[in-house]
């Protein structure tokens, strides 16, 4: 049988009260008494029941982080940024998987509950609006990446439109003008922001907008090579493409090496968010960075300012929500090459100039 508060406090001499106070670092318990109950706490093998801890105390120090998958690399950095910050802090992370699923992250929100989670921070689908709305009445919630157009709910987000007119910008002035996008879907905040700013772009540059040259998918690899394969098989294919749908990467680097196409001789390739392995990749992949970690930082500060305001009495700290912004900035690395006016403008495999693009940074 597991080893209870009672056990403890008989073991130690002390009453059941003194114990409590002196596990949990709260009340009138000297250094000394404190010191004794810990040992004897350990070598009894006591685990305390946080559930029953945060029914007394009204907080499980218990924090979730609701994201859609481990694929995306940027999810990963906001997921160990999160944990960190909360360990420091005295909490616990609860890291879910919503796998960008209505039902999957309803199921989710639903079990956070029963949990009496202290604070949420999630990336949301979007189709859950009223739930979140509910849960929001106790629980502080931030929303990051995505905003919930159902809800008010505070939001943490990147800023797509303009890293995404940044990379584009970026390909026309290497000379291209055929540059094919792979973007998320439509009725998500980054998918609608990231073609917003691959739009502008080339209205600035006074090129027309081809609609077969874009293409928006759910956040998979799937959609990376199915649509690489489509932009590939165009009479006219595009002589750069730019992933913003972060996942759907890995299907395009798939198609290019199946059919043998050199980057960035035959093909330039710009990517949104950055991975790990990108930079050591041959040739290294320029990319448009969102700023994960920034991200994850500025969401845990305000939510842990919500829960400040709720445990101060003053509400679950919802009231006058916001909207924040991280910038984003291009690297320039070595898969995007300058081509000639003439070969952008023809059909076929363009041909590129041996110019090395420099590693410095442009910050947004």
């Amino acid at each position: 049988m597991s080893v209870t508060l009672k056990d403890v406090a008989h073991a130690a001499r002390v009453s059941v009260s003194t114990a409590s106070r002196a596990l949990t670092g709260t009340g009138l318990t000297s250094e000394r008494t404190q010191q004794r109950l810990t040992r004897i706490a350990r070598e009894l093998g006591y685990r305390p029941n946080p559930i029953a801890r945060g029914l007394k105390t009204g907080q499980s120090r218990l924090v979730a982080l609701l994201v859609h998958n481990l694929t995306n690399a940027s999810f990963q950095v906001m997921a160990e940024e999160v944990q960190a910050r909360l360990k420091a802090l005295g909490y616990q992370m609860l890291l879910c998987i919503g796998g960008d699923d209505q039902q999957q992250e309803s199921d989710t929100l639903t079990t956070l509950v029963d949990h009496r989670i202290d604070g949420l921070i999630l990336v949301p689908t979007g189709k859950n609006g009223a739930q979140l709305k509910a849960l929001a009445k106790d629980v502080p919630i931030v929303c990051l990446v995505r905003r919930d157009d159902a809800t008010d709910l505070e939001t943490v987000l990147a800023d797509d439109p303009q890293g995404a007119y940044l990379g584009t910008r970026h390909l026309i002035e290497l000379g291209h003008k055929r540059i094919g996008l792979i973007v998320g879907r439509q009725d998500t905040t980054s998918g609608r922001e990231r073609l917003s700013g691959y739009v502008r772009a080339l209205r600035e540059a006074g090129i027309a907008l081809d609609d077969t040259l874009i293409h928006a998918g759910h956040f998979v690899p799937e959609t990376g090579a199915t649509g690489c394969r489509k932009l590939l098989d165009l009479p006219r294919p595009p002589s750069a493409i730019f992933v913003a749908n972060h996942e759907a990467t890995l299907g395009v680097l798939r198609v290019t090496a199946e059919r043998n196409i050199v980057i960035p001789d035959n093909l330039s390739l710009l990517c949104y968010e950055d991975m790990p392995w990108f930079e050591w990749h041959r040739p290294a992949i320029s990319i448009v960075d969102n700023g994960a970690r920034d991200l994850a930082n500025l969401a845990v500060d305000r939510l842990l300012q919500r829960m400040d305001a709720k445990g101060n009495g003053k509400g679950n700290g919802n009231d006058g929500v916001r909207e924040y912004r991280v910038g984003a900035r291009l690297v320039q690395r070595d898969s995007c090459r300058r081509i000639d006016a003439a070969i952008s403008a023809r059909s076929g495999k363009p041909k590129s100039t041996p110019s090395k693009l420099s590693t410095k940074s442009a910050k947004v």
